[in-house]
């Protein structure tokens, strides 16, 4: 199995990569298993946190598995196409917060997935690239949108067209990582953040997230009136009567999943 589902502390779930003889390079069949975990944990209510991790310490993911790739004609690979995007498709869209723990290699496909996700925290191992350019593709699972997003355009443009590795300190500078932390403690520290994360109103959770990622792009008066639905949805539900009443009673609150 080159993926699985563990579950580190209470509400968080962790996708661990595990593809050893290929550095958790993307196959279909990672591709799909990426697919099925993102999709079972979005419809669970229990979980109110996720992390992306790689049980390789050399590398998170080194992207698209390109000797498969290679194998493939031009029909094959425009019918795996669309199994490739929903994999990526599927981390960016879980619709409560997510947190790639990078060791190692990201690049490619690997630095698409963590890009994908809320917030990444980098070990001092992390190495981040987009190479596609230099074997003639382009980024593919969000790259060339979720960079520039993350690091502004022509920063995103120099790293896209130059292919060149980011070392971790750099990626903490630049905004590409979010978090650093010693060599082989990313996931650690994922785990750490995810159960601070995961004491939160989950309905807080889902619906900040979703007033973060629809109102992002949007005209300011446009992007407060997605807040505002987002409020209404959060404000009159029964996490909002909790967390006010544990606040006034001085006590911790008892979410409901």
């Amino acid at each position: 199995m080159t993926i699985r589902v563990e579950r580190p502390g209470d509400h968080v779930a962790e996708i661990v990569m595990d593809r050893p003889e290929a550095l958790n390079a993307v196959d279909t069949a990672q591709a799909r298993a990426i697919d099925s975990a993102c999709a079972g944990l979005a419809d669970d209510h229990g979980v109110r946190v996720v992390i992306l991790s790689s049980a390789i310490a050399k590398a998170f993911c080194v992207g698209a598995d390109l000797k498969e790739r290679n194998a493939l004609s031009d029909d094959e690979l425009a019918a795996q196409r669309p199994v490739s995007r929903r994999a990526y498709n599927s981390v960016l869209e879980l619709p409560i917060p997510t947190i790639a723990a990078v060791e190692g290699f990201a690049l490619g496909g690997g630095c698409e997935l963590a890009l994908s996700c809320d917030l990444i925290i980098a070990s001092d191992t992390a190495v981040f690239a987009l190479p596609e350019v230099g074997v003639g593709v382009i980024p593919g699972g969000g790259g060339t949108q979720l960079l520039s997003r993350r690091v502004g355009l022509n920063r995103a443009a120099d790293l896209i067209f130059t292919t060149r590795r980011v070392p971790a300190d750099e990626a903490y500078a630049i905004g590409l990582a979010d978090r650093r932390t010693t060599a082989g403690t990313a996931a650690q520290a994922a785990r750490e953040l995810a159960a601070e994360i995961a004491r939160k109103s989950p309905v807080g959770l889902r619906n900040a997230k979703r007033a973060l990622r629809e109102g992002f792009d949007l005209p300011i008066a446009e992007a407060l009136e997605v807040e505002d639905r987002a409020w209404r949805d959060t404000a009159f539900s029964a996490d909002r009567a909790e967390g006010v009443a544990a606040f006034v009673e001085k006590r911790q609150p008892r979410w409901s999943d």
